[in-house]
């Protein structure tokens, strides 16, 4: 019976993921028919040569490959948001509230600024840095927290966490005092932008979301005992310090990877687990799963209003998430104070 069940919901979930897809690739500043874009997609997906045409060009060239990386962006940042949160225990934890995408943010723009690359990878040079950058702002936040508070309070963490990242806005201003002729592509880059995106990176993103993604789906069960306390997990066999490095890792590697390609696209691991909590509840073995989903529907969604709401004017996709994860913040805030836990 749980079985029958799971195959359903998977099932239901492939069917609303496919269709808000499509619907991604169909509106924007000019709308494809539908019978037109799965024609171009059957094509594509069949080897066949495409046809001349406006809309071959728009939705083969443009919309599919953006589409693509908004999907597997808001899974991953959405899956990285969930696993914080269970790991630290506090509804407040994510990459952007913690500071970890703003350091990314600072490593992917140095490596702009300095022209840092890897020979036969141009991708791998700002994601690298990028996730050198999280993986250490991380740590440096913890550490800072710990320092301050052993028991690694939400405040705490929140109060470092804004600290850091109005840090490293400053160097960023910096960083782009001196740009230059890269004054524009930063500037646009920090707020988030998936504008002229690439199967190449769509691919990256694929890559790391199989890789880190996984390694963080795997820690399910160890994450349901952190609910009770480290101690507590500890005592029924879990290793937490390895448990905590694999998560702090594969979620930092996770947010450099995207912070590098989007930029800083703000509250979507904050939102999105949050709203999946309250509809399947604190277990991990599905939080994360239904987490992911819905961070890619999200962010599909959200990169839809952002290029379709002003057409022909394209807003970056960051503004818009932080416009529904500022009043959510504040939403999730209040009634943590008003439960007691912050």
């Amino acid at each position: 019976m749980k079985t029958a069940r799971k195959i359903v919901a998977s099932c239901l979930l492939t069917a609303l993921l496919s269709a808000v897809f499509l619907l991604c690739v169909c509106l924007g500043s000019v709308a494809v028919p539908l019978g037109d874009t799965l024609s171009l997609l059957d094509g594509a997906m069949e080897g066949r040569e495409a046809p001349e045409g406006m809309y071959s060009a728009i939705v083969l060239s443009l919309r599919v490959p953006r589409v693509l990386c908004a999907g597997l962006m808001g899974a991953a940042l959405s899956l990285c948001g969930a696993a914080m949160q269970g790991l630290l225990r506090n509804p407040l934890a994510d990459g952007s509230t913690l500071g970890v995408s703003s350091g990314a943010a600072l490593g992917a723009a140095l490596s702009i600024v300095l022209g840092f690359s890897i020979p036969g990878l141009p991708l791998a040079g700002a994601a690298g840095m990028a996730m050198v950058f999280a993986f250490g702002s991380l740590a440096a936040i913890l550490a800072l927290s710990y320092g301050m508070d052993r028991s690694l309070a939400t405040h705490t963490l929140i109060l470092i966490g804004v600290i850091f990242s109005m840090l490293v806005s400053s160097l960023l201003s910096l960083l782009i005092t001196f740009s230059g002729e890269k004054l524009r592509t930063i500037t646009y880059w920090t707020m988030g932008s998936l504008s002229g995106k690439s199967y190449e990176q769509a691919g990256l993103l694929a890559g790391a979301l199989l890789l880190f993604g996984g390694a963080l789906l795997c820690q399910s069960r160890e994450l349901n005992a952190f609910s009770v306390g480290e101690d507590n997990a500890l005592h029924v066999g879990v290793p937490v310090r390895r448990v905590k490095l694999t998560v702090m890792a594969a979620s930092s590697a996770l947010i450099g990877v995207c912070v590098a390609i989007g930029g800083s696209i703000a509250f979507v691991g904050l939102v999105i687990p949050h709203v999946m909590r309250l509809i399947v509840g604190p277990d991990h073995r599905r939080l994360l799963p239904l987490s992911l989903f819905a961070g890619a529907v999200f962010l599909m969604l959200a990169d839809l209003a952002a290029r379709w709401v002003l057409s022909p004017l394209e807003l970056p996709v960051g503004v818009v998430t932080s416009l529904i994860g500022a009043v959510f913040f504040l939403f999730i805030f209040y009634r943590s104070r008003k439960e007691g836990r912050v």
